[in-house]
């Protein structure tokens, strides 16, 4: 009796490879051909056929070549249909389940229509019957690997599309979320030319006060004093405003020491909202936190986070409605078995929530439309959008998930279609000084 192992391997070239860097996926020289019979005869045979021209694995019953296929890489199996124990249509069926893209010739003394069809359910490629001729079974085989090499081909194509367009579709939300950053720096600069025009107003006044006043009196003195203080002031912002975004700059969201006061934010939130062309004829409401606090993450990204849901909000419906903004500090860990997905109601990033008190949540609320139970799970997928073409890029959802997810922190919507939505974040909290 021959044994159910038998490994055949071809005689290896001496001469050693020139050294070279590995490469991404070791590539087999040679394919793999497992022969399954428990008659030795026909094993034998095959082994001749085939021992120069593939890896042989041999097995005599079904057991024995299972545990073969799960434990080296198979390009095609030669079954008998007819053995003891598992027949080969037993033994097709679970070397598919281990590994579906398995050739299979069927070989059988005895051909019957129903084992042909149970053969084809089961996507053998060939069925040969005995006793076979040299011809008729390299021809097989050879038909065999050359379908699983293309077939190889075509899977590590597909994949590497789907790699480019996973490449493509980060580029694409990176460019969008720069440019969304660049519009919000936009508007810091602009914030900071208010001041510096008044400052500038000022200084006017004072130069042509003092150039028309040979000698200062009581009341001019109370004039550039008081002018004085108004551009101390004003001077006072334009440094705070830039150290404040340069911080920014220089620290992104989980780094240690990337921090940002959350009243401030919300201060330059409100003026960035103010003058959207998507505020419309919608009410705009924002409530400061009660305590001042800051977060643990990069205050651009909180800010871009906050700008997305507001805008989402003015834009859920063509009609005049509300959109309020608020937050409170949680000095107590979330309680996560409270919350539960629903055709209302999903949380985001629990796996990646930072749960440590404090915890600082930050909502944005509208009484538009809601959102229909069937579209809520899809609102995140990049690209996604129920509005315009002129509205959005279905983007702003996706990259609200990815900067929450990057400053550990997670996001709860509750919609009720008629009432409206409610986005809520939880991000890790900090002391302002610390």
């Amino acid at each position: 009796m021959a044994s159910p192992l038998e490994p055949i391997t071809a005689p290896r070239n001496d001469e050693a490879a020139p050294s070279q860097p590995p490469p991404p996926a070791p590539v087999r020289s040679r394919r793999t051909l497992l022969i399954v019979d428990d008659e030795a005869g026909p094993r034998q045979s095959l082994r001749v056929i085939f021992k120069d021209e593939y890896e042989l694995l041999m097995a005599e019953d079904g057991p024995t070549a299972i545990e073969l296929a799960q434990k080296h890489p198979i390009d095609v199996a030669v079954l008998d249909i007819r053995m003891a124990g598992m027949s080969g249509i037993e033994v097709l069926e679970r070397l598919k389940y281990v590994n579906p893209d398995i050739e299979a010739i069927m070989m059988t003394a005895f051909e019957t229509t129903d084992t042909i069809r149970q053969a084809l359910r089961l996507r053998a490629c060939d069925y040969i019957n005995k006793p076979f001729d040299l011809a008729t079974i390299r021809a097989a085989v050879g038909m065999a690997m050359q379908r699983r090499v293309l077939e190889s081909e075509i899977h590590t194509s597909a994949r590497k599309v789907q790699e480019l367009l996973g490449e493509l579709q980060n580029q694409r939300v990176d460019e969008q979320i720069a440019r969304t950053r660049g519009d919000i720096y936009a508007s810091i600069i602009h914030d900071i030319n208010g001041p510096l025009t008044v400052i500038s107003g000022f200084v006017q006044l004072l130069n042509q006060r003092l150039n028309r006043a040979s000698r200062l009196d009581l009341e001019d003195l109370e004039f550039v004093k008081e002018r004085l203080r108004i551009i101390e002031r004003q001077v006072t912002t334009c440094i705070e405003i830039s150290r404040r975004y340069l911080g920014f700059l220089r620290r992104r969201s989980g780094e240690p020491g990337a921090r940002a006061n959350v009243n401030q934010l919300l201060e330059d939130l409100e003026q960035l909202a103010r003058v959207h062309p998507s505020l419309g004829n919608n009410d705009f409401l924002l409530a400061p936190l009660a305590e001042d606090t800051a977060v643990k993450m990069n205050g651009t990204d909180l800010i871009q986070i906050l700008l997305n849901l507001v805008v989402n909000g003015f834009q859920c419906s063509p009609r005049p409605h509300r959109v309020e903004v608020g937050g409170r500090v949680l000095n107590t860990p979330l309680d996560l078995k409270a919350f539960a997905d629903g055709p209302g109601d999903r949380l985001m990033n629990v796996e990646g929530l930072d749960n440590t008190a404090p915890l600082i949540q930050l909502w944005v609320r509208d009484d538009g439309p809601g959102i229909q139970p069937e579209v809520l799970p899809k609102i995140f997928e990049p690209y996604f959008t129920t509005k315009g073409p002129r509205q959005g890029t279905g983007l702003g959802l996706n990259i609200v998930q990815r900067l929450i997810r990057e400053s550990n922190g997670a996001l709860h919507v509750r919609t009720r279609v008629g009432e409206g939505t409610t986005f809520t974040i939880y991000v890790p909290g900090a002391n302002p000084g610390k």
